[in-house]
């Protein structure tokens, strides 16, 4: 008789991982938006305290997307999506952790950054909605991926005997 695979398996912790900052950086580039036309500090200092979490939650998600890589890549159909996927990743989280960065540098005591506090203003919105754009796609091709491919998910047996 077959047996279910148990659920804590490596490739399992991406999905389990990945989901946090994929919503904490897309309501963080919001909270951004809003500041721009707010003077209240809740949603500047929001958002860089969610830009802080999901930039620390998206490196958790790259590092344990490499590990389902490979256990992942041997099982599925088309490979390339996963190196696009994987890659992408990469130039996603680097455009958060560089409007982090950007948005960090405001709060700076450098009088030449005190300064340019809209200019960095304007490049973190900047970097933010590319960002954002990136992280959309980056998950479009992980649930094509999951969706088309099962990568990652665990396929009965015809009969479903290990369910019995």
């Amino acid at each position: 008789m077959n047996q279910l695979p148990d659920f804590w398996r490596t490739e399992v912790f991406h999905p389990l991982s990945v989901h946090f900052p994929i919503a904490i950086l897309l309501v963080a580039f919001l909270f951004k938006l809003i500041a721009l036309g707010s003077a209240k500090e809740v949603w500047k200092q929001g958002g860089t305290i969610l830009l802080l979490l999901g930039t620390i939650g998206v490196w958790i998600a790259i590092y344990t997307g490499n590990l389902a890589d490979g256990i992942v890549s041997r099982k599925i159909c088309d490979p390339t999506v996963l190196k696009q996927h994987q890659n992408l990743a990469y130039v996603t989280a680097w455009l958060f952790t560089g409007s982090l960065l950007l948005d960090l540098l405001k709060f700076s005591r450098i009088r030449l950054l005190t300064q340019k506090k809209n200019l960095l203003s304007i490049l973190c919105i900047v970097t933010l909605s590319i960002g954002s754009g990136y992280l959309m796609y980056v998950g479009h091709l992980g649930a094509t991926l999951v969706y088309q491919q099962g990568a990652g998910v665990y396929q009965p047996s015809e009969d479903c005997a290990e369910f019995n």
